[in-house]
Order: C-alpha cells, then sequence, then structure tokens
C-alpha cells in the first residue's frame, strides 16, 4: 500500500478575470452579482490583484514533502479553483497511490468548510484509493507553538489588546450544532497560555454578505467596542487561518486597520504561519499519527 497526503483548501482565482466563475462555484453554481463581482475585484486588486493562497498552499506541500521524503507523495487540492481536488486525487492515483490522507488546511472543524472538503474528495475518489480524512487539529500541540512563535515574535505592548480572529460562520451553523465556534475558543486559549497572553478578546471576520446573522463580535465592533473603553492598540492574530490570503491581506490589513483609524486606534498582526518550520512539523505530525 502506497500512502500520499492531499493537502486541502479552499481555493482563489489566479486572476480578476476568473473572478465571475470562481465566485459560481462558491455559491454552488449560483451566478454572483455584478455588484458583488466588482467588489470582490476591487478587493483582489488591492492586494495585487491575486491571493497568493495557491502558490503558499503549494509552498507547504512542498516543504511537507521534503520532511516526508520521497516515497510519500504530496498533493495540492481546492474546492473551488484549480488545482481542484477531484484532480490532486487523479494525480496522486496516477503516481500509484492506494491509500490518501486528507489535511485541511484550516485547523478548527467545520461543516461549512472542513467537512466540503472531505465531502468534496470522497465523491472524486478514484477506484481502488481509500481516503482517511484529519478533521481537526485546533489543539494539537504543534500548531498553538506555531502561533505562540508568531505572537511572541510581534512582541506585545503591555497596553496593546491581542485579538484572536477567525472566519465567521452563520450563526444558524452553530445552532444546528457545529463545534466550530468551540475549536476556536479553545485555539485561542492555547495560543495564550504558551505566548504567555494573559489578556485577550476574539472575534470573528469575514463574514458572508447575507442578510442572516453571524456569528461574532465581528472584528470591526470590537474595535468599536474596546476603543470605548479606552484601548488605543490592537494585535490581530489570525487563528482561523494558516496563510496569508484574502481574509488576511484584505479584510486585516487594509479593512480592520482602517476602522482602526477611524477610531483614532492602531492594529498590526502576527505573521501568518505561512511554512513556518513548527507549522511544516506539525502537518508531518499529522500524517505519520495516520500511519
Amino acid at each position: 500500500m502506497t500512502t500520499g497526503v492531499l493537502l486541502m483548501a479552499h481555493g482563489t482565482p489566479a486572476s480578476l478575470d476568473e473572478m465571475p466563475e470562481y465566485l459560481r462555484l462558491v455559491r454552488g453554481g449560483r451566478p454572483a452579482s455584478d455588484e458583488l463581482i466588482a467588489e470582490m475585484r476591487h478587493n483582489y486588486a488591492a492586494i495585487g490583484g491575486r491571493s497568493p493562497l495557491t502558490d503558499i498552499t503549494q509552498a507547504q506541500a512542498a516543504a511537507l514533502r521534503a520532511r516526508l521524503g520521497p516515497g510519500t507523495p504530496v498533493a495540492v487540492g481546492m474546492r473551488n479553483w484549480t488545482p481542484f481536488i477531484k484532480d490532486a486525487l487523479a494525480e496522486l492515483a496516477a503516481a500509484g497511490v492506494t491509500r490518501v490522507i486528507g489535511i485541511p488546511m484550516a485547523p478548527q472543524f467545520s461543516t461549512l468548510s472542513v467537512q466540503k472538503y472531505t465531502e468534496a474528495a470522497m465523491a472524486a475518489l478514484p477506484s481502488g484509493v481509500s481516503f482517511e480524512a484529519v478533521h481537526s487539529f485546533h489543539a494539537h500541540p504543534l500548531l498553538l507553538d506555531a502561533f505562540a512563535e508568531k505572537v511572541r515574535a510581534a512582541q506585545p505592548k503591555s497596553d496593546e489588546l491581542v485579538a484572536f480572529t477567525a472566519h465567521a460562520l452563520p450563526q444558524r451553523v452553530i445552532d444546528a450544532g457545529d463545534r466550530y465556534a468551540d475549536e476556536v475558543a479553545e485555539t485561542a486559549r492555547g495560543v495564550a497560555k504558551r505566548a504567555g497572553v494573559t489578556r485577550y478578546a476574539q472575534a470573528y471576520q469575514s463574514a458572508g454578505r447575507t442578510p442572516e446573522p453571524w456569528i461574532g463580535p465581528d472584528l470591526g465592533r470590537l474595535i468599536d467596542d474596546k476603543s470605548g473603553e479606552g484601548f488605543r492598540k490592537f494585535l490581530i492574530v489570525p487563528i482561523g487561518f494558516v496563510c496569508d490570503h484574502t481574509e488576511i491581506l484584505f479584510d486585516i490589513d487594509i479593512q480592520a486597520a482602517q476602522v482602526a483609524r477611524e477610531y483614532a486606534t492602531t492594529l498590526r498582526r502576527t505573521e501568518s504561519l505561512n511554512t513556518s518550520p513548527t507549522f511544516i512539523a506539525l502537518l508531518e505530525s499529522l500524517v505519520r499519527s495516520q500511519s
């Protein structure tokens, strides 16, 4: 039996021209409005025209491949854009892989992200290939260490409020039993403890453009509320994400930073994990624990 690894992520268009088709896939086949397409093109243009998500995930795969050795193929598959999960599975099967370990590039489990990655993989599984998914690694010691290293490197100031953030979800999903919010809170506690942070807040970001309620507090609202309590400086630690992409480079670095300026406060964030050696060691640990 030959084992291979599939790193699974959301996906991102390679150019602004691909935005309409990308959004159609994200929306389950429903075309996006002209307004949404224009908004997303504006956001991507503000960070240079494209997200580095795919490039960084490929770099993470290369770093993991180097740790595992040549006998364990590692592929990258995206749910909503190329390289698609189904194509990555076909690539692994062509390399002789008969067992795939799937790792979602999202630390906390959610039925709207991690579960959908797994479902996409199971639906596209080549004949004769088995699939074993890692569902969550939100409290893995190496993940907490990796984030804590970034917090310590940022050297939080005594008058700076550390705010841990993760992607928002619709409230109805949590009400239906999704454990995502609990796992985000556990990650925050673990990172704070390792980094020696005794005072912190937790917020959510990047909520979808739908009228239904999303879990909060939203990062912008947190800045509003805490500035009213006298906080003038914020250090954002995005513990729901493992690399730079639009939700980091635009939603935090541009959008949230603008909100902070409006409240006469300052905002900065920790570096993303990207190819952090500790994070890559975590991925290796996840693979070997499945062996």
